[in-house]
């Protein structure tokens, strides 16, 4: 993992770090309270190359552990990560591949000991609007006005991430700003991790 990128902002928003993590296979959203976001995807290298889910296996495999790799450089070690749950409805291609890629994210942060705590998409939504079925685009306004240092380019991975990095924060007792007590109470609606010296 490589390292923190510098931190160029207030001090108030650089300890304790949290990153916030929406993964996908064409565009995993990265927060961090550093104070950027990006968003990390499988590229194709030409326009008529299949997406990642079709490529041959040995390929296929290849591609989507560079990726991770990718995404945990960027994460690399905050005091806590906030990664969004799997939406277990979503239909369509692509399940197997990301579920593998959710769970080697998992898998990986908690194996370098770093915190990880879970936050579903609807509590994530309940957090940056007060109403758990709010759409991408009431999520992107509503960071884009209460947390405008991140700049999200009206990317919906960007906002989710900078949510749930903001929830962490939230739950650790450092809030970016204050929040309405209901859109607070998504925080009951994730699992936190025991943190070591913690008395929540």
């Amino acid at each position: 993992m490589t390292a923190l990128a510098p931190d160029a902002t207030p001090a108030s928003l650089s300890a304790p770090v949290v990153v916030g993590v929406d993964p996908s296979l064409t565009g995993t959203g990265i927060a961090s309270s550093y104070g950027w976001c990006e968003v990390i995807g499988y590229k194709k290298q030409r326009a008529k190359n299949p997406g990642i889910t079709q490529l041959p296996h040995t390929e296929r495999i290849r591609a989507m552990r560079t990726l991770a790799l990718q995404v945990l450089e960027s994460i690399h070690l905050p005091n806590l990560v906030v990664m969004e749950l799997p939406a277990v409805s979503r239909s369509g291609g692509g399940a197997h591949e990301r579920g593998w890629f959710w769970w080697h994210l998992y898998s990986e942060l908690t194996r370098y000991e770093v915190p990880v705590a879970l936050m579903a998409p609807n509590a994530r939504a309940l957090y940056a609007t007060g109403k758990g079925t709010a759409a991408k685009g009431a999520v992107i306004d509503a960071v884009s006005r209460r947390f405008p240092q991140w700049t999200t380019e009206g990317n919906d991975n960007a906002a989710d991430a900078v949510v749930l990095m903001a929830a962490g924060r939230d739950w650790l007792g450092h809030p970016l700003t204050s929040m309405p007590k209901t859109h607070r109470a998504a925080l009951d609606k994730a699992t936190w991790p025991t943190l070591p010296g913690a008395t929540r």
